[in-house]
């Protein structure tokens, strides 16, 4: 027995029928780390502890002579903790009755069994990793796209089948750059791919990206891209998330439309409340060309004029002239204000802004005993804004001063804007304040709230400020209110200074001399108006342009389709009977290309949208009636630009 437990591998002991031990191998001696001497004759409760003591001690009452049992799990080794050990126990002798003792063969596997635990575990983490991963993934609102080195789908989550239209075995092992890169972005992302894998640099990775995708069925949609590299192993992996911004696209575009309704709203609003005095300042300058037009007529019936005669007349004619100015100013502000356009930002001027939107209300604060002071230092900076927006803001609060200052009963009634440059902060104030009741505390947090107002109702929309606030907003500007030093209220617009020379708001300022007389030119103006078409002959001519002359573009056609008239230039009305404009225009450019460049229009039709649909797509010229021989000049000018 000695010989063969002492030639075993893995640990053997002998047990006698009291569990003391009466052999054991140079390997379990070395597991334990006991010597013969600390073992032989001992008692395995004494070594190992109590619970193995009564497991072999169970062994050795149950176990017939000559026959095995074999186990495997974890047991109490006593002060070596719990191990986990397999082991084969004997009863020995085989022919004794009872046996003498037990033969224990046994291996101790704690380090093979915590080794396939922490396996164990780790596959299961793994599995519950991926099974996380595929519950984030198939269920993200967004879509995920995984690929490769080579570009190769390796994912394809369900919103991306609902995005793009290819389903997930489409998608599968197929190359990116054919299923949602645009032909015109594939060579950039193949080099940029082939850039990163070479260096590790990206200008990509990491970043949102807005750029257009590809669809199955060949359209085009907007997309927000992010890229992160995955990789995980030595297979190279890209996860790119992808958000669909079409509806992102039209909501925005639904609350610009929106936005816009609400601005053009206001506007109307205000307009409504200004028909009243713009009737009024129209009348009294049209009263003075009535009435002047009417005198010149009759001394110049009575036969020659003196020169004192010549002098009056020469008045008179000032006179109607300026009140036509008057008259036209007035009309241009209020189609101005009325007109509903993309905003278009420029260097403006702010005193002439302001001086705009005072003709425009002049009536009404003369009406209501209103005294305006205005305060522009000199050297004021231009401000880069919208001007009919500002313009309109600047209305606004003066009305409402206005209507404010009706409440007051005595005293003067005074309205005070003044302007400043903010030095180092980039803007300009405004401020616009009145020496009225001014506004109870209790409400000043909410006079700027959509909808609300403490006029009575049916003179207010509630809005105004609402509107007013938002546009300077859109601006990067602010708009607030203050208490003003007179009593009243204060409102302080601040805008950004502008960086370029202002606009005159109507093309080139410089006076265009008349054409000398070696370079004539043609030009044929077309009206249906028969006192418009014959003024527009006299100012082209004094510009020494001969001149040719139709009334509607049927009678245009027919000239030119007569003979070769040499034009220069067409000058054309866009409302007209027998042969509009536009379907002139359309005309020219099937039959005589080259003129379709050289025709500008001159009409008082701007506000009309079929009128404004023309002109956006011909991108023609425009001038607006009444006009000036200038803006004949200038137009003539532009249509004519390198003829030789």
């Amino acid at each position: 027995m000695q010989t063969c437990l002492g030639g075993s591998l893995g640990h053997a002991v002998f047990l006698d029928r009291s569990c003391r031990y009466r052999f054991a191998n140079r390997e379990f001696l070395d597991f334990i780390g006991k010597s013969d001497g600390d073992v032989i004759g001992r008692e395995v409760s004494a070594v190992l502890g109590d619970a193995l003591h009564a497991t072999y001690a169970q062994m050795l009452e149950r176990l017939p002579p000559g026959e095995s049992v074999r186990r495997e799990g974890w047991t109490d080794y006593g002060s070596f903790g719990r191990r986990y050990v397999e082991e084969l126990i004997t009863a020995y002798p085989p022919d004794g009755d009872p046996p003498s003792g037990v033969i224990v063969f046994s291996r101790d596997l704690t380090e093979l069994k915590n080794r396939e635990q922490d396996l164990l575990e780790r596959v299961e983490a793994q599995n519950a990793v991926e099974a996380y991963h595929a519950v984030v993934v198939n269920t993200a609102l967004d879509a995920i796209v995984v690929i490769d080195e080579a570009g190769i789908v390796v994912d394809f989550n369900p919103a991306a089948v609902s995005v793009f239209g290819y389903s997930r075995d489409q998608a599968m092992g197929s190359q990116i750059a054919d299923l949602i890169i645009p032909p015109a972005l594939r060579s950039a992302h193949d080099c940029g791919m082939k850039s990163y894998l070479e260096s590790g640099v990206s200008r990509v990775l990491g970043q949102r990206l807005e750029l257009e995708a590809l669809r199955a069925d060949g359209g085009l949609i907007p997309i927000e891209l992010t890229i992160t590299d995955v990789t995980r192993g030595p297979k190279r992996l890209f996860a790119a998330h992808l958000r669909d911004l079409t509806a992102a696209r039209k909501a925005q575009a639904e609350i610009a439309s929106q936005r816009d309704a609400l601005h053009q709203k206001e506007k109307l609003a205000a307009l409504g409340s200004l028909l009243a005095g713009v009737a009024h300042e129209l009348n009294n300058p049209l009263s003075i060309v009535m009435g002047h037009a009417m005198m010149l007529r009759e001394k110049l019936a009575n036969g020659p004029s003196s020169l004192t005669q010549s002098e009056d007349l020469a008045k008179r004619s000032v006179k109607i002239e300026e009140a036509a100015n008057r008259c036209a100013r007035i009309v241009r502000s209020f189609l101005d204000m009325a007109r509903q356009r993309k905003t278009e930002r420029q260097a403006i001027l702010l005193p002439d802004l302001v001086g705009k939107a005072l003709d425009l209300l002049s009536y009404n604060l003369q009406s209501s005993g209103v005294i305006v002071e205005t305060d522009f230092p000199g050297g004021l900076p231009p401000i880069w804004v919208d001007g009919d927006q500002i313009h309109q803001v600047v209305v606004n609060l003066v009305i409402n001063a206005c209507q404010a200052l009706e409440e007051k009963g005595d005293g003067d009634r005074r309205i005070r804007i003044a302007a400043e440059p903010l030095i180092g902060a980039g803007m300009v104030l405004l401020g616009i304040s009145d020496n009225g009741p001014g506004i109870p505390a209790s409400i000043r947090s909410r006079i700027f709230d959509p909808y609300f107002t403490t006029k009575p109702q049916g003179t207010g929309t509630g809005i105004g400020l609402a509107v007013s606030r938002g546009l300077i907003e859109a601006h990067g500007g602010t708009l607030d209110i203050d208490e003003a030093s007179t009593g009243g209220a204060r409102f302080v617009i601040r805008l950004p200074v502008g960086e370029s020379t202002p606009g005159t708001g109507d093309g080139v300022s410089s006076r265009v001399e008349a054409v000398p007389a070696a370079a004539r030119r043609h030009v044929l103006v077309i009206d249906d108006e028969t006192d418009i078409a014959e003024l527009l002959s006299d100012m082209a001519g004094s510009l020494g342009f001969d001149v040719s002359v139709a009334g509607s573009g049927q009678a245009a056609k027919a000239l030119l389709e007569q003979g070769d008239l040499p034009l220069s230039a067409i000058l054309c009305d866009i409302r007209m009977p027998n042969g509009d404009g536009p379907a002139f225009y359309d005309w020219l450019r099937e039959t005589r290309p080259e003129l379709a460049t050289r025709i500008g229009f001159v009409t008082g039709d701007t506000l009309g949208p079929a009128a404004g649909r023309f002109l956006a797509r011909s991108g023609c010229p425009m001038i607006e009636k009444p006009f000036t021989p200038d803006d004949i000049a200038r137009i003539l000018t532009s249509l004519t630009a390198g003829l030789t």
